[in-house]
């Protein structure tokens, strides 16, 4: 058995992103294709990126706000796939919508089923429809242990703690413990 190659579909402006699912899909035993890191200098990114299209047992559209709304080659990309998907037996994964971030899905796509990246579960949903693909060409399935999303959500940050406050050592059970500027305790 082989890896399972799979293609990239990305915007420009998605690279940062795009480059840490390619890592990701690495670590998973995949061979993922994508243009920075395959196309050597000299080479006709044209012809290559073609080549690529063809060779691939399933292409990702990495989709996000720029990529579905920018003009230019990610959309020649995304026809290119669609063709090749016309070319698949009805029931294989072959095209996954892939969403970087929260954004529309574009209408000539909307009838493949997503995957957001940026939820928690959706690296795992992600493998698992990789995996059914790798059993439909004979290659080797990715290993399951990426459940980790790859867009990381902002979280909010905690506010910092008050300086110059009281060290307390030993045990405080059952006292009261005040934190805040201008506090007062009555023990009256």
């Amino acid at each position: 058995m082989r890896p399972l190659k799979i293609f990239l579909c990305h915007a420009t402006e998605d690279k940062p992103q795009v480059i840490e699912l390619h890592n990701l899909l690495i670590k998973q035993g995949a061979d993922p294709w994508l243009d920075s890191e395959k196309i050597l200098p000299g080479q006709e990114w044209n012809f290559e990126i073609n080549k690529a299209l063809d060779e691939s047992d399933v292409i990702l559209l990495c989709l996000s706000k720029r990529s579905v709304s920018k003009e230019g080659y990610v959309q020649k990309e995304i026809r290119i796939a669609l063709d090749r998907a016309l070319e698949m037996p009805e029931g294989r994964i072959f095209l996954i919508p892939v969403k970087l971030e929260e954004c529309a899905l574009p209408q000539r796509i909307s009838s493949y089923q997503w995957v957001d990246l940026f939820n928690a579960n959706g690296m795992g949903k992600l493998i698992q429809s990789l995996n059914l693909r790798a059993s439909q060409v004979d290659a080797h399935p990715l290993s399951k242990d990426g459940a980790a999303p790859i867009v990381k959500k902002s979280t909010p940050k905690q506010k910092p703690r008050q300086e110059g406050g009281i060290n307390i050592q030993g045990n405080v059970s059952g006292s009261n413990i005040v934190i805040g500027n201008n506090n007062k305790i009555n023990n009256g």
